[in-house]
């Protein structure tokens, strides 16, 4: 699925590399969540719609006091406890009968604190993650609570495939969006500069050809970079780039289009599989994952980085936004394909409310969604504390005016429109990551491919019709 509507939105983003699960915060038990905040308020809707600031339908009020409890996944600085005291307070200021504690999760043991929780009768209210969460995993199961009733006037202008990734089979929707960005993947300029390799992409439109990506591995690996990339798979962190790698460089697919069966052994991922285990600098690494690999292409072991995006190029926790550890240029690009259009795997992050059969803290959950993704002025800073693009397509000056708002734009022209399908919401989405990279080690040990890929699809198809 393409993005059907693309402003010229100014954004900007500084932020860890959450995404991809390095630095991650403490883990805290999941029965007994940090209250890290506490905010209260009326139980009154502040749905506005960004697009014409016109109300929509308010969420019923009770008048009483109600406590919830908001557990988020570290999406750009929603897992800086200070950064979220300061949202919190102006949602307080708005509803002083709101009572909010915050529990802060990583990548790590996230989903088994939810798990857990949920299994003694103790699920947040609240959660912020994605569709592969919220919606195929927790939604399906029948425990989150449809929120059709906030797609009103103030959702008409999100972008077509956030809203459809947000939608259940059923009609029902189980994630209220916030925010989205595109993956990519990222090179090292003075390296290739050096080898001579720049003339085998296109820099203007920051794509290349399949054969063109290989003529450059070649040229650099020449030129003396032992390491060019690593298809990293000790886990699942980052494992988007290694799916994107694969999938576009010669057209395979993930998935069926009705996200139904899973289509890992696809001809095409074989040939690409077998591709990249044959070109000498290229190693299938079973020691690191997405935000290892960062680390060594920030620190010149690597000239390609495969887990890249906008916050990735805006991040300075290693030095300056946009250079290696030596200063060198990085330079993103989109992954390579047989006619250099590339469908890029997205992201995206909203709310979701379990079902604690509680309907007053139900509403005081939808009014707090609602403030955070709809208020006017509350938006903006609810995105550019994630570090990412608004799923507003109307919303474009939420970085308007930041030192690196070019950067971003940048990235608006040359990589979201790129956004391909949103496939994270087949079911067994979970132990699908995990046979992905199981394969890959499989794969880099020198196992046969087409058996190794035909094993992880039957594994994967398995789970999704286990999955209830």
């Amino acid at each position: 699925m393409k993005l059907k509507k693309v402003t010229s939105l100014a954004l900007a983003a500084v932020m860890a590399a959450s995404l991809v699960g390095c630095s991650k915060p403490a883990e805290k038990p999941a029965s007994t969540p940090e209250k890290k905040s506490s905010v209260t308020g009326t139980q009154a809707s502040s749905a506005v719609s960004v697009a014409s600031n016109t109300a929509s339908a308010p969420v019923e009020t009770t008048g009483d006091k109600t406590a919830i409890t908001l557990w988020t996944y570290p999406v750009g600085k929603w897992g800086d406890s200070a950064t979220v005291d300061e949202m919190l307070s102006k949602f307080n200021a708005k509803y002083p009968d709101i009572s909010v504690s915050v529990e802060y999760l990583d990548y790590t043991n996230g989903d088994d604190q939810i798990n857990t929780a949920i299994e003694g009768g103790q699920a947040p209210d609240i959660v912020l993650e994605g569709p592969e969460r919220l919606v195929a995993n927790w939604g399906a199961k029948g425990l989150m609570v449809d929120l059709s009733d906030l797609y009103t006037d103030a959702s008409k202008d999100f972008y077509e495939n956030v809203t459809a990734a947000c939608k259940s089979p059923d009609g029902k929707f189980y994630e209220y969006p916030l925010c989205m960005v595109a993956h990519c993947m990222a090179i090292n300029k003075k390296v290739f500069e050096e080898a001579d390799a720049m003339k085998y992409l296109d820099a203007e439109k920051h794509t290349w050809t399949t054969e063109n990506f290989l003529k450059a591995v070649k040229a650099v690996n020449d030129k003396g970079q032992e390491n060019v990339l690593a298809v990293y798979c000790s886990g699942q962190g980052g494992d988007q780039g290694t799916r994107a790698l694969i999938n576009n460089m010669y057209g395979g697919t993930f998935t069926n289009p009705d996200h139904t069966q899973y289509t890992i052994d696809d001809a095409k991922n074989v040939k690409a599989l077998e591709t990249l285990k044959n070109t000498k600098g290229v190693n299938f690494d079973a020691s690191i994952a997405g935000g290892d690999e960062i680390k060594l292409f920030r620190d010149g072991t690597f000239a390609m980085s495969l887990c890249w995006n906008a916050s990735q190029q805006n991040n300075t926790d290693n030095g300056e936004a946009g250079k290696t550890n030596d200063g060198s240029e990085i330079f993103p690009m989109q992954f390579p394909s047989e006619d250099g259009n590339a469908k890029l795997c997205g992201g995206i992050w909203g709310f979701g409310i379990f079902d604690n059969k509680d309907e007053a803290k139900i509403k005081a959950a939808k009014t707090f969604v609602d403030f955070m993704a709809n208020d006017p002025e509350q938006v903006k800073e609810s995105v550019k504390s994630s570090g990412f693009f608004p799923v507003h397509s109307q919303l474009t000056d939420v970085y308007a005016g930041t030192e690196i708002a070019d950067t971003m734009d940048m990235f608006t022209k040359n990589f979201m429109p790129s956004m391909g399908d949103y496939y994270q919401v087949t079911k067994g989405w979970p132990e699908t990551r995990t046979a992905w990279w199981n394969m890959l080690q499989k794969v880099g040990t020198g196992e046969d491919i087409q058996t190794v890929a035909a094993e992880c699809s039957k594994e994967a198809n398995a789970a999704a019709a286990a999955a209830k």
